[in-house]
C-alpha cells in the first residue's frame, strides 16, 4: 500500500504543479491594467510558439475560461513593410508611415478587445473626472517575435495617425441618445486623456496602447450647459451696459459741443454790437463813436452881478 500512496502523492503535486499558472489567473490575483498585459503576453506567446502562421495572417489567441471575456488576436508584420504599406488588425487601421521603435525584424502585434466586464474592472478607476465608460476597451501591443518578447512602441504622425473603429463592437449612438462620445486613451499612470470627439465610432490615437469611448455624465453636461448659459446672460447683460454707458458718452459730447458752439456764437454777437460804426468823412472812411456825453445847453438867462 505504500507504493500506491507515494504514486498518489506525486500525482497530486504534479497536478498542484500544473494548476499554479491557472490559480495566478483568478480576475482578483490580477491587480492592474499591467499586469493583465503581461498575463495576455504569454498565453499569446505560448500559443505563437506552437503554431505558424504567415506574415500579416491574423490568429486568434485562445485563453483559458476565466479570460473568456477577453479577446484576442495577433498578427506578424516585418518592421520595414509595416512602415511602407501599414496594416489593418481588426479594428485598428495603421497607415503608411507607422515607425516601430526599436525597429526589429520581426514584429507581434496584439489586439485585445477587454469586454464590459474586464473594462469597468480595470478602467472604471481611473481618473475619469466627470466621464463615464461607454465602450469596451480596446488594446493594441506590440513585442518583437524574436526569442527575446520584449516591448516596442508603435507610432503615427500627427498627419496619418492610427484609426480606431469602435462601431463594430459596441451600439455607441442608440445608448446615448444621439450624443457623440469621446474618444479616449488610457496611460499606465492612471490617467484619463480626452481626445477630442468619435464622429462615427472614430478616433485617430498616435500610437499603441488602451482606447475607449467616454461620455459626459448628466451632471457634468448639466454644469456646462448652466455655465454656458450664464456666459450668454453674462456677456449680453454686459454688452447692453455698454451701449447704455456708449450712449450716454456721445450724448454728453453732443450737449458739451452745442454748449460751446452756442457760446461762441454769444461772443460772437457780442463782439459785433459793440464794434465802432463806421462812416465816410469827406472820402475816408473812419469809425464814429456813438455820442455818451450829455450835450451841454446854452443858458438864456443871465443871473445879475454881484454887487
Amino acid at each position: 500500500m505504500e507504493p500506491a500512496f507515494f504514486y498518489i502523492a506525486i500525482l497530486l503535486s504534479v497536478l498542484s504543479i500544473s494548476s499554479g499558472p491557472d490559480k495566478a489567473l483568478c480576475r482578483d490575483d490580477i491587480k492592474s491594467t499591467r499586469s493583465l498585459d503581461l498575463l495576455i503576453k504569454d498565453y499569446t506567446f505560448k500559443s505563437y510558439g506552437k503554431s505558424y502562421f504567415r506574415t500579416a495572417e491574423l490568429q486568434v489567441v485562445k485563453l483559458p475560461g476565466n479570460l473568456s471575456d477577453i479577446r484576442v488576436d495577433i498578427a506578424r508584420y516585418r518592421c520595414g513593410s509595416l512602415k511602407r504599406y501599414g496594416a489593418r488588425i481588426r479594428e485598428f487601421h495603421l497607415g503608411v508611415g507607422v515607425t516601430v521603435q526599436p525597429c526589429v525584424e520581426r514584429v507581434l502585434m496584439i489586439r485585445q478587445v477587454l469586454g464590459f466586464n474586464w473594462s469597468s474592472m480595470f478602467y472604471s478607476n481611473y481618473d475619469l473626472s466627470g466621464y463615464q465608460l461607454v465602450s469596451p476597451v480596446l488594446g493594441l501591443m506590440a513585442y518583437n517575435a524574436g526569442k527575446d518578447p520584449f516591448q516596442v512602441g508603435v507610432h503615427a504622425g500627427s498627419e496619418n495617425p492610427i484609426m480606431v473603429n469602435f462601431s463594430s463592437i459596441a451600439r455607441i449612438d442608440q445608448k446615448l441618445g444621439g450624443i457623440v462620445p469621446l474618444c479616449a486613451s488610457f496611460g499606465g499612470n492612471r490617467q484619463l486623456a480626452i481626445m477630442g470627439s468619435a464622429g462615427q465610432s472614430l478616433c485617430r490615437v498616435p500610437g499603441h496602447g488602451h482606447f475607449g469611448l467616454v461620455a459626459e455624465l448628466p451632471s457634468v453636461q448639466m454644469r456646462r450647459r448652466v455655465s454656458r448659459w450664464k456666459v450668454v446672460v453674462g456677456s449680453s447683460i454686459g454688452a447692453l451696459l455698454g451701449l447704455f454707458l456708449l450712449s450716454l458718452l456721445m450724448m454728453a459730447m453732443l450737449v458739451k459741443a452745442k454748449k460751446k458752439s452756442r457760446r461762441e456764437e454769444m461772443e460772437r454777437r457780442a463782439y459785433e454790437e459793440e464794434a465802432l460804426q463806421v462812416s465816410m468823412v469827406g472820402h475816408v472812411r473812419a469809425p464814429m463813436a456813438a455820442g455818451t456825453r450829455t450835450m451841454p445847453v446854452i443858458e438864456r438867462r443871465y443871473s445879475a452881478p454881484y454887487r
